[in-house]
C-alpha cells in the first residue's frame, strides 16, 4: 500500500473483513477483524496476503504488532495523562512514537520526538458507519503497521471503557 492517505473501518460487531481504501476510493487491501470474541486483527494486501497482524498476547496489557512471519515489530501501550489521550508505540529499535489526542477529540497525532510523522482520525460520512482516515508521512512505519497501531489504540480504548464500566 503505497498511498499515504487511507480509509478503513471497524465493524459494528468488530468481526469480519472490511476494505481498506485509498483517497480515490480504490480498494488497496483488507482489514480482517477475525472475531467478536478476540481483539486481534490482520492487515491483508490487495491479493489477500497477510502483511501485518496485531493482538493482545495472552494475559498481556500491551498491543503487539507482528509481521507475516510472526516477528514482533513493536508494542503499543497506554500512557497516563489527565487531560488528553496518550499512547506509546515502541517500534523495536526503529524508534519510539508518541500518539496523542485531546481529551474529547477524534484526531490523533503520531510523533517521533517533536516531529509529526503520521495522523489519524475517526471520521463519519466517507462510509455509512464511522471509519478511520490515516495520513502517513514517514518511511519508518509502513501503512500496514500504522493501521495495526490505529486498531490497537481502538482496542486499548475499548478495554478501558469495558473496565471502567465494571
Amino acid at each position: 500500500m503505497d498511498n499515504n492517505i487511507l480509509y478503513f473501518k471497524d465493524n459494528f460487531f468488530s468481526a469480519g473483513r472490511t476494505e481498506i481504501y485509498n483517497e480515490v476510493k480504490e480498494i488497496v487491501g483488507e482489514l480482517d477483524l477475525r472475531s467478536a470474541f478476540s481483539s486481534g486483527i490482520d492487515v491483508l494486501g490487495s491479493k489477500g496476503e497477510l502483511i501485518i497482524s496485531g493482538k493482545f498476547p495472552m494475559l498481556g496489557f500491551k498491543w503487539r504488532v507482528y509481521d507475516s512471519q510472526e516477528n514482533e515489530l513493536g508494542s503499543l501501550g497506554s500512557k497516563f495523562s489527565l487531560f488528553s489521550k496518550k499512547f506509546e508505540y515502541d517500534a523495536n529499535g526503529r524508534g519510539v512514537f508518541t500518539i496523542t489526542s485531546e481529551a474529547f477529540s477524534n484526531e490523533y497525532e503520531v510523533l517521533e520526538g517533536d516531529i509529526s510523522v503520521a495522523s489519524f482520525e475517526k471520521i463519519s460520512g466517507f462510509f455509512a458507519s464511522p471509519a478511520y482516515q490515516l495520513k502517513n508521512d514517514t518511511d519508518i512505519l509502513s501503512n500496514e503497521e500504522l493501521i495495526a497501531v490505529v486498531m490497537g489504540v481502538n482496542a486499548i480504548q475499548k478495554r478501558q471503557r469495558s473496565n471502567a464500566g465494571s
